[in-house]
């Protein structure tokens, strides 16, 4: 389900879906790579950045989740307009010494965030020659969030690695088709192909012609849904 709603504060287009209990998830689709999520009366935000969105007039959230430390990902300000006494503050290490705070995570790492959800910290990484610079293996993450059995895949700033064959049973992935900085559309086709998400949607995409990842996955079995991003 799309609501248009508009582009004003908390009023972006959003999709909805449900767990496994019938529960609502509802997904945000704000800019570029920010997003937000919301779940049994509690909002998650990811990558929140000022530039995208006026956070002063958002609720405030209860888990910020932060994949690496690019100023297009990683905004000071925009964390703390979000942040209330008990905000949960999820974050990789850089980002953690720019910032001076947050609960770091590393790939590999599991938590408990509340009851029936769990994340997990995945790698996210450049493997084309010359552009390992921009996102180097072991520094970022990409989250799995498992919310009452729906498991939400973020992919952060990566190109198509092959620790994407790990993923399982991924009901959402966001992957940003953003070359040379992510994929490329080819790129992310393969990636998608890795794990055969439900539901695809490509984010991080600037001027790509993302079109093409929607003809290249016809008949995949993956429902590829073209969001405004940019």
């Amino acid at each position: 389900m799309l609501i248009s709603l508009g582009t004003s504060a908390a009023t972006f287009d959003k999709d909805t879906f449900r767990t496994k209990s019938g529960k609502k998830i509802v997904i945000t689709f704000i800019k570029h790579g920010t997003l937000g999520l919301r779940y049994d009366n509690k909002t998650y935000e990811i990558d929140p950045v000022s530039m995208y969105a006026d956070y002063t007039k958002f609720p405030k959230a209860d888990y910020i989740l932060v994949t690496h430390e690019h100023a297009d990902h990683l905004d000071a300000k925009a964390i703390d307009a979000l942040t209330k006494n008990n905000t949960q503050l999820i974050i990789n290490g850089s980002s953690a010494e720019k910032i001076g705070k947050g609960e770091v995570m590393k790939n590999g790492d599991t938590r408990k965030l509340a009851d029936k959800v769990t994340i997990e910290a995945v790698p996210a990484y450049n493997t084309t020659p010359g552009r390992e610079k921009f996102h180097p293996r072991h520094r970022d993450n990409g989250y799995v969030l498992t919310i009452d059995g729906f498991r939400i895949y973020i992919a952060g700033d990566t190109e198509d690695i092959p620790e994407m064959k790990n993923l399982k049973n991924i009901d959402v992935a966001f992957l940003p088709v953003n070359q040379p900085y992510t994929m490329t559309v080819e790129q992310a086709v393969h990636a998608a192909r890795m794990f055969s998400p439900k539901v695809l949607y490509p984010y991080h995409y600037g001027d790509t012609k993302i079109e093409g990842l929607k003809d290249a996955l016809k008949g995949s079995g993956i429902d590829v849904r073209i969001r405004q991003m940019q």
